[in-house]
């Protein structure tokens, strides 16, 4: 919106500054920044008066409602801020005319995935006898909003035509990629695997204060670089990656989730203040895989959002353990309560994990010129 009207309000020079990726980037971030701090302290005092308060009963394990105890009562569901935060300044500062027309969806997406965790987060606090809406109705309304964002980066959005049809890369190989656009379904098939379960993935690991944010945060950057990368015809030319035209403004809405994430993080670091909710977690987690899916670097955002993908798989292990063998092989999933069960303090698990999720943000920018 910026960009479309700074030749009514701007001289040539400074118009020009709005047409750079980098500039709208740090703009986005620095928006959606003061926005959540600003916004935040407003947001946590109306969900104290209405009464939308953390629950830490029902997890199934006595240990864990003994150590987190002390979280009973604390605001939850801000989330609503946060992702405020990400599409006031995805709308202000994103381009949506010409090649940019990756911008639109993504914001939809992100609403849709929000609202879904909106509805979860409701059902949990409104009833008692509940922890959430149920897993089926759960995964179908996620399912159903990333099938119309696919079917729509498909069509309208051309993704098919901007990438020369899509197609599956692999790291470390510049000429090995498998086509994924046959009438549209594998795409279709493999965006729903991407957007859903980097979904669900963030929302596992949202299980202590400031842990998922902090790794959101260090994954956007990451992908605010990847996507720029992509979006550039000679530095994708460079780095022997495929070229997706209009993905670079991909940058701007990662400097948005960057902005917001380190905004929620200002209340949400130990002690929290307020905590994000499945309406956070699921629009957050919605975005990365967003990004991932436009640039075509689905197999790279397994190394971006390694620590995500470890959560999601320890819970999965678990499981099939437990039914299998009828034995667990971590003390709790996911995988930060194993620690936390194991007697580290949850700062240090917080910490640690962050700079894990650090470290595999370089190695996957290394991806790129490992060829």
């Amino acid at each position: 919106m910026i960009h479309w009207l700074a030749p009514w309000l701007f001289s040539e020079d400074v118009c020009r500054l709005f047409g750079y990726i980098s500039f709208r980037a740090a703009g986005a971030a620095l928006t959606a920044f003061l926005l959540a701090v600003f916004v935040g302290p407003l947001v946590i005092a109306w969900l104290s008066q209405l009464g939308i308060r953390e629950r830490t009963d029902g997890t199934g394990s006595l240990t864990l409602d003994r150590l987190h105890a002390h979280k009973k009562g604390t605001p939850t569901m801000g989330g609503l801020f946060v992702v405020g935060a990400l599409l006031v300044a995805g709308m202000l500062w994103l381009r949506f005319d010409g090649l940019f027309r990756f911008s639109l969806p993504g914001l939809l997406l992100v609403g849709g995935f929000a609202a879904v965790g909106f509805w979860d987060d409701w059902v949990k606090l409104h009833n008692p006898k509940k922890r959430g809406i149920g897993k089926r109705e759960k995964q179908g309304a996620l399912t159903l909003v990333a099938l119309l964002v696919s079917l729509w980066l498909l069509g309208p959005a051309g993704l098919e035509a901007a990438a020369n049809g899509p197609h599956l890369y692999i790291p470390f190989f510049k000429d090995v990629a498998r086509p994924v656009g046959w009438l549209g379904i594998p795409f279709v098939l493999l965006a729903l695997l991407v957007l859903t379960g980097a979904a669900n993935a963030v929302n596992l690991t949202d299980g202590m204060d400031g842990l998922a944010t902090g790794c959101i945060a260090t994954s956007a950057i990451a992908y605010a670089a990847i996507t720029y990368f992509v979006g550039h015809s000679e530095l994708s030319q460079y780095l022997l990656v495929a070229h997706v035209a209009g993905a670079g403004e991909m940058t701007v809405m990662m400097g948005a989730l960057l902005g917001g994430a380190l905004g929620f993080l200002w209340f949400n670091a130990a002690p929290a203040l307020v905590f994000m909710g499945d309406v956070g977690s699921l629009g957050l987690g919605g975005a990365l895989g967003y990004a991932a899916l436009v640039s075509r670097t689905e197999l790279v955002l397994l190394v971006v959002g390694g620590v995500f993908v470890a959560e999601a798989l320890s819970v999965m292990v678990q499981v099939a353990s437990f039914r299998m063998r009828g034995k667990r092989i971590f003390r709790c999933a996911p995988l930060h309560h194993h620690f936390q069960f194991g007697g580290m303090p949850e700062t240090r698990v917080v910490v640690r994990t962050w700079v894990v999720s650090a470290l595999l943000a370089l190695c996957s920018l290394a991806l790129f010129k490992v060829r």
